[in-house]
């Protein structure tokens, strides 16, 4: 009898995993207390003897994905009492205050599909707290998570999202980390856009991972190859902001274990390759109130009421201060390059996808905005978190109708945009004083070690140090 025989792990076919995850979200969406909830997942997984282990997942600052996997019996036991060394988490505590608590969100629960992650396991989101048991203030997520319910509590309001995040499959694994000895990436397909053959490699991991997103819930529209070469696209849909936040991580790791699998690389690099057209995370946003579509104006312009249109006022008056916050990387800003389609004008339009904002078709149901500015590093949380709340409260200039065709760009570099950021008054309120800081401190030290004039080709530095490469040895040579 082989080793894998004496094992005994929960395996679960994929039309069951998706309507556990499913019914999982819709406990999330309706609001279910989270004290029914998080009894009803205890005693699930006291019952349910063929788990082994809970990986609890948590996001830091700069929207790093960290996972951490605690032995069932232990978790069931320890829930209200689990800490991690938060010095070592770029952009959390200092040495001197380093411990942190993580708080367990039954809501965010997850059955995996046991043939890409492994057997015996399940997924939860954390909230990271204080040593008091407070919400930490750089946890991004819990903040969204705040903002979200106290709309909803006021007045019934619900935020909505819907990302369409791009990226690109190289060969090899770990091809971002060993980008610093090879200097360049591989293509796995040359083709263009929606041009893919079945069983390609390209079209085999865009089968392989659509099928694990749609086992996990995320309610799948299409996927196709983009414009790029060996770049693809998934797209599924929208649901209240916390969750689609939490989905984006979730769609990259999906993708990054799936690419592993075949040998490749799954990369979310804004602008990886010198000459192609690069990644973006275009962010579809909506707001409702007891069901009702506060966007939609069957007689608005462009069919968006006047809730709309002052939503899209605010935030292209915000516009050069939340460029940090959607592009928060060296290398996002080769992306803002307007020979390759990139959105960097700060304008609104339902056609021109040089548009910071774009208006898409819609009905009653679907009326919502686009902010097309965004690159798929960005932290998921800071980034909705800062467009909602820009959009519903933040300052509006005067001039606010002028603006939405005036041609004002983005920063097309990050020095200007950290510049920019730093000086919203409207953002400190909203993150708070120390967040910025960190913030603005992190992505100075980022592109302190990447050069300075870009120049036109991609660089080996801003791989080396992009901040979701993740290259630990590399980072402590400074």
């Amino acid at each position: 009898m082989s080793s894998t025989e004496l094992r005994d792990f929960l395996e679960i076919p994929y039309a069951q995993l998706e309507e556990m995850n499913t019914a999982a979200k819709a406990q999330r969406l309706e609001r279910v207390p989270a004290d029914v909830v998080a009894e009803e997942r205890m005693k699930y997984l006291t019952d349910e003897t063929r788990i082994k282990a809970v990986t609890v997942c948590f996001t830091d600052l700069e929207g790093r994905l960290h996972m951490l996997d605690y032995d069932k019996k232990f978790l069931l036991k320890s829930a209200d009492n689990l800490t991690f060394d938060g010095s070592s988490v770029r952009g959390f505590s200092r040495q001197a205050e380093s411990d942190l608590r993580l708080g367990i969100d039954w809501h965010a629960f997850y059955w995996l599909p046991a043939d890409i992650f492994g057997p015996g396991k399940v997924l939860v989101f954390g909230d990271v707290l204080e040593r008091d048991g407070s919400p930490y203030s750089a946890d991004m997520r819990a903040m969204l998570k705040q903002f979200s319910q106290a709309l909803y509590e006021k007045d019934g309001t619900s935020c909505n999202a819907a990302n369409e995040i791009e990226g690109f499959i190289f060969k090899g694994r770990d091809a971002e980390r060993r980008y610093y000895e090879t200097g360049q990436f591989e293509f796995v397909s040359t083709g263009g856009y929606y041009h893919s053959l079945p069983g390609d490699p390209l079209r085999l991991f865009i089968d392989t991972a659509a099928e694990v997103q749609r086992a996990m819930g995320f309610a799948n529209e299409k996927d196709h190859p983009e414009v790029a070469p060996a770049q693809f696209e998934m797209n599924y849909g929208h649901t209240e902001a916390s969750i689609a936040a939490d989905q984006v991580q979730l769609y990259k790791l999906i993708c990054r274990q799936v690419a592993s699998r075949f040998d490749m690389s799954a990369s979310f690099l804004p602008k990886p390759v010198t000459g192609v057209n690069g990644n973006g995370m275009h962010t579809n946003l909506s707001v409702s109130r007891k069901g009702k579509n506060l966007f939609w104006d069957a007689n608005g312009e462009e069919n968006l009421s006047k809730f709309a249109w002052n939503f899209v006022d605010r935030i292209l008056t915000s516009g050069e201060q939340i460029c940090l916050v959607l592009n928060s990387s060296v290398n996002s800003y080769r992306r803002l390059d307007p020979h390759f389609e990139a959105p960097n004008q700060i304008k609104v339009s339902p056609i021109d996808r040089g548009a910071m904002i774009r208006i898409p078709l819609a009905n009653e149901k679907s009326a919502r905005i686009e902010v097309r500015s965004i690159a798929p590093d960005a932290n998921p949380y800071m980034a909705i978190y800062a467009i909602l709340k820009t959009g519903l409260e933040g300052p509006l200039a005067k001039n606010a109708g002028e603006l939405r065709s005036q041609k004002r760009y983005l920063s097309d570099n990050i020095y200007d945009a950290i510049a920019h950021f730093k000086e919203s008054k409207f953002l400190r309120s909203a993150l708070g004083d120390q967040v910025c800081e960190k913030f603005a401190e992190l992505k100075l030290a980022s592109a302190e070690r990447c050069p300075k004039a870009l120049g036109t080709r991609i660089k080996r530095a801003e791989v080396m140090f992009h901040h979701e490469v993740q290259n630990q040895y590399l980072w402590s040579q400074f």
